[in-house]
């Protein structure tokens, strides 16, 4: 049996409003970091990026899910980083960019297997400051 929260703790629907604000302003803010590191060279940058850009697809499965488990997110979030960067082997992704070319942020162009260590990172960071929030509410 779990005890009841105090009298002054805020109920499940006061908290998931404010959860999904929260969440909402580090999509924002992963985001423009991503597009400003889109901007370098070299593996760092790439590197970077690769990292923010898993962390925006996990905090997008948090934003639409907020009650989603750590680890179901993440796994969510690996599996389409990893589905999009296997995708580049194939040329669809070329094709679409060649279509439309700021579909390039989404689905990149080029298959780079430190991409993947690159997309662990960027999940592992969120999955553990997503768990350390849970546990301070």
């Amino acid at each position: 049996m779990h005890p009841s929260p105090p009298s002054d703790a805020p109920t499940p629907e006061v908290r998931r409003p404010r959860r999904r604000a929260l969440l909402a302003v580090a999509v924002l803010a992963v985001l423009v970091a991503g597009l400003a590191v889109s901007r370098g060279d070299g593996l760092a940058a790439d590197l970077a990026g690769g990292a923010l850009y898993a962390a925006l697809v996990q905090l997008l499965v948090l934003l639409a899910v907020p009650a989603a488990r750590v680890t179901g997110a993440a796994a969510v979030a690996l599996g389409v980083c990893v589905a999009v960067e296997l995708a580049q082997l194939t040329p669809v992704p070329g094709a679409v960019v060649a279509a439309w070319p700021p579909a390039a942020y989404v689905l990149g162009s080029t298959f780079v297997p430190a991409d993947l260590l690159a997309y662990l990172a960027g999940v592992l960071a969120v999955a553990a400051v997503d768990a350390l929030a849970r546990r301070a509410t």
